[in-house]
């Protein structure tokens, strides 16, 4: 009996000699984390020294100055209060150096700094290690291997797709709609978009879009907007945390759900090209279409692309390829609605080229020079991609004197250095003078495709299709706003409205 009770004692003592220990250990490891935080903090505090900001929390950053849906209008406040560059703190030791000068931009750019890893890395379910994720040698040989998809001899015949899409959509337009009904217009811009690259980049044959493709692109915006929060959301960073949220589990299923429609389109071509004669009918071209150029490589093993590759280029390009051009178009057509003598005189350049429209041609694209002035400060005001984020490789030294050190992420705002007084006087006022044939400004003033190695490879591409989206709208319809719905810019992976982009459209009588 007493040796019973000596064992439960000494079992007991020895139980709570491992608890203290283990409250210990804990106890060590959190002031072990703090110190780390608070070392971190300082350093990046005297990193940042150079470069004043207005005054942040400790923990919660300059969270309290930014208002929901509000980001880009704060920045802009920002902009005209500390030049070239400011840090914006998100929490803790969560910086990022907002940068909108051009000369400031032209050497990030210029250099080959990774993209901020803590950013993109969220985008790495959805789209994979493709072009836009992939660094270093690996990222070069690929977009060697994918650069010749855009030669001008694939993009020509790639302008009739597009005017059908375009046809296809403006005439749902006119079912849809009068004058006094506004319609919100970038889901149908996103239809559109989608159904030319799937066209052209894939060879998609089939007419229409399918329930499938629709709920491709209602997973799309949905992650489009997740992914955004969860990087301005300081308990969301770590993955399996996330993916326990009922946020986190929608953006999986969101995942699959682009992917399923991703392996259709692949699975489609790779039938066909394996039909009798078919792959010898692509293998004989000069040019290929960007899927062809995958699905070839990797059937003649030329390069080391697995299924998760492929997939991984198909599923950034289709974004990348629609959803940035359709939110471009929207917003250009808001611009001109809003302009309506800019509008007019856009139209007239149009129908004096094209007349009614019903064959326009990769040779018109070059003679509408007013309707592209116009379109570039529709850009220039609203950028598709507002900004991208670079974490220094090495130290840096900028033109006014002012460094930064390796390690520091900055992120690069498009839309603050297209807004920003400095570079674009009156930035607010849309005025397409600043494009006319001869005006001069800086090499890196004007950024809604990028710049340097990495800037988006698909640029010509997209302002093919934009000139021809434009056209051929003003061709059809005069666009008016609507007034008790002005468009609130909102900051995302890629340039939206917090309530949409609506217009009236009035039909024109046939020419």
């Amino acid at each position: 009996m007493s040796i019973s009770l000596l064992s439960l004692s000494s079992i007991s003592g020895g139980l709570s000699r491992l608890l203290q220990g283990a409250f210990l250990l804990g106890l060590l490891l959190l002031l072990l984390k703090a110190a780390q935080f608070y070392l971190h903090r300082q350093w990046l505090l005297r990193a940042l020294q150079q470069f004043p900001s207005p005054p942040s929390h400790w923990l919660y950053g300059h969270n309290h100055e930014f208002h929901k849906d509000q980001e880009l209008q704060q920045i802009l406040k920002w902009v005209e209060k500390f030049p070239s560059a400011c840090p914006r703190w998100l929490w803790g030791s969560k910086v990022l150096l907002q940068i909108y000068d051009p000369d400031y931009m032209r050497m990030i750019l210029g250099g080959s700094d990774p993209k901020a890893h803590g950013t993109y890395r969220f985008m790495t379910p959805w789209i994979g290690r493709g072009l836009l994720l992939l660094e270093g040698q690996t990222w070069f040989q690929r977009r060697r291997m994918l650069t010749p998809a855009f030669h001008y001899d694939i993009l020509k015949p790639y302008v009739r797709l597009m005017a059908d899409s375009v046809k296809v959509m403006l005439d749902k337009w006119e079912n849809l709609t009068d004058q006094d009904t506004p319609l919100e217009i970038l889901g149908h811009m996103s239809m559109m978009t989608l159904d030319t690259m799937m066209k052209c980049a894939f060879s998609y044959q089939d007419r229409g879009l399918d329930r499938n493709t629709q709920s491709y692109l209602q997973a799309i915006g949905d992650m489009g907007n997740q992914l955004f929060s969860r990087m301005r959301n300081a308990f969301h960073q770590n993955d399996i945390i996330y993916r326990l949220t009922p946020t986190g589990r929608r953006v999986l299923h969101n995942c699959q759900l682009a992917h399923e429609h991703t392996d259709r389109v692949i699975q489609l071509r790779r039938t066909h090209l394996q039909e009798a004669g078919e792959l010898e009918k692509v293998r004989g071209r000069k040019h290929l279409d960007f899927l062809d150029i995958l699905l070839l490589a990797q059937a003649e093993r030329v390069s080391s692309l697995s299924d998760q590759d492929l997939r991984a280029e198909v599923d950034t390009f289709m974004f990348e390829g629609h959803d940035t051009t359709a939110s471009g178009i929207s917003w250009i057509l808001y611009a001109m609605a809003t302009h309506p003598d800019h509008q007019q005189r856009c139209r007239e350049e149009i129908q004096s080229l094209l007349g009614d429209g019903a064959s326009i041609s990769w040779d018109h694209l070059d003679q509408m020079p007013y309707t592209t002035m116009c379109i570039k400060e529709a850009l220039r005001l609203y950028p598709p991609v507002p900004g991208v984020g670079r974490e220094l490789s090495k130290p840096i030294i900028f033109p006014d004197g002012r460094s930064l050190p390796k390690g520091i992420m900055v992120s690069l705002s498009f839309y603050a250095l297209h807004h920003n007084p400095e570079v674009w006087p009156n930035p607010e006022v849309f005025d397409p003078s600043r494009f006319a044939p001869g005006s001069t400004r800086h090499s890196h003033a004007f950024l809604p495709f990028s710049a340097g190695s990495r800037n988006c490879i698909g640029k010509q591409f997209a302002m093919n299709e934009i000139k021809v989206a434009v056209a051929l709208t003003l061709l059809r319809f005069e666009l008016l706003p609507d007034p008790s719905r002005v468009p609130n810019p909102i900051a995302r992976i890629v340039l939206k409205s917090s309530n949409g982009i609506h217009l009236r459209l009035r039909k024109l009588r046939s020419p």
